[in-house]
């Protein structure tokens, strides 16, 4: 995992919930806040954010529950391919 993508990851999930303390091991969906529509712009974010397509077998809700997690799944999916798509 990159440091500079769980950074990334945890300022996006901070920005819509500021004041809230998070480690990259915190379950943000026991923390109570998150709903599904959240849930969704957790997946367009790392799409846009990092060029890439989550596939419907990655969808599974342990794959965002931390930012580790995300940090790892954007780690799985990254490819030299998808790094460029951002920038076109």
């Amino acid at each position: 995992m990159s440091d500079q993508t769980g950074r990334t990851i945890r300022d996006f999930v901070l920005s819509r919930f500021p004041g809230v303390e998070l480690d990259d091991d915190v379950d943000i969906f026991t923390l109570g806040f998150v709903n599904s529509l959240f849930a969704m712009e957790l997946v367009m974010f790392l799409e846009k954010e990092f060029g890439l397509r989550i596939p419907n077998e990655e969808m599974s809700l342990d794959n965002f529950r931390t930012v580790s997690a995300m940090s790892a799944l954007v780690g799985r999916l990254r490819t030299p391919d998808a790094a460029s798509v951002g920038e076109a």
